[in-house]
């Protein structure tokens, strides 16, 4: 892991201790996928902006910035031990760290579910579904007897959990759930989002037996799957409002670019955080300027 992006230019721990490793292992260069949706809720759901930064939606983006994310890829650590040693990503000299048993991940990955239930006195009974969906979901991805990676399409439906720090966000501060046009827009943006980064695992999960919507369908008729699923995505939030169906409508486009590029998937993969970072800034802003204040 000699990457200098990934080191943070040398600032972030090293996974050679218990808490560097905690850290890499919570991938930092993913934390965003969960904490940028609390903030988008919050956004749309305030009435003014002093109820962006109240100590609910502070400690919310906080809880799925870092300690979400140690939960959701810890149990996938977990459970993926064996699936990892043939995964590159996993390799020695790779982007991410492997598992290497004990039982200190697993009670941090506890520790981070139990974490998460403390906000049950906190929020309404929506926030607290939301919260309920994303630990469970999170769970059963991964954890037998569901383990729905394994299961192709319920791999990539299952992965609308990444939506759920949204529903919980928004309804810390609304007290009532999202419109469900923009849960079921944000649902299927996160299946394509999940079965996208599956494709550079094809390989290793076809060498370790696993079947997942990528190994089904293979690398081109994946793309148009992802293709397809954020086409709908972008659809479903126009209805919600247009300029959110135009910063969806990107995601197709990046496909369609890749494939007239002919780009590495391997490469792409590394450049997705970017456009994820990049789309959740403007629906945050736009939630700001556009259509609460604009």
């Amino acid at each position: 892991m000699t990457d200098v992006t990934d080191r943070l230019a040398g600032l972030a721990p090293s996974e050679q201790t218990f808490l560097g490793y905690l850290f890499w292992l919570s991938r930092p260069r993913f934390w965003l996928y969960l904490a940028g949706p609390v903030a988008v809720g919050v956004v749309f759901a305030a009435t003014a902006p002093t109820e962006f930064f109240q100590p609910i939606t502070v400690a919310l983006f906080a809880y799925f910035l870092v300690p979400a994310n140690v939960y959701l890829y810890g149990v996938n650590d977990i459970f993926d031990a064996d699936i990892d040693r043939l995964n590159p990503k996993k390799a020695e000299e790779g982007r991410e760290v492997r598992y290497t048993g004990g039982t200190g991940v697993g009670v941090a990955v506890l520790a981070a579910a139990v974490l998460g239930l403390a906000f049950a006195p906190a929020l309404p009974p929506e926030g607290l579904a939301g919260m309920a969906a994303f630990l469970l979901l999170g769970a059963a991805y991964s954890a037998p007897p569901l383990r729905f990676k394994t299961t192709p399409i319920l791999d990539s439906v299952s992965n609308g959990l990444y939506v759920t720090p949204g529903v919980v966000g928004y309804a810390a501060v609304a007290g009532e759930f999202p419109p469900g046009l923009a849960i079921a827009g944000g649902w299927v943006w996160a299946m394509g989002m999940h079965t996208f980064s599956a494709i550079p695992d094809i390989e290793p999960d076809r060498a370790a037996g696993v079947q997942t919507t990528a190994t089904l369908l293979d690398e081109r008729p994946t793309l148009g799957y992802c293709a397809g699923v954020w086409l709908i995505a972008a659809v479903l939030m126009g209805l919600v409002h247009p300029y959110l169906g135009a910063v969806l409508g990107v995601y197709p486009v990046f496909v369609a670019a890749i494939v007239a590029a002919d780009v590495d998937i391997a490469r792409a993969y590394w450049w997705f955080p970017i456009l994820n970072t990049l789309a959740g800034t403007a629906f945050t802003l736009g939630g700001i300027w556009v259509i609460q204040y604009g």
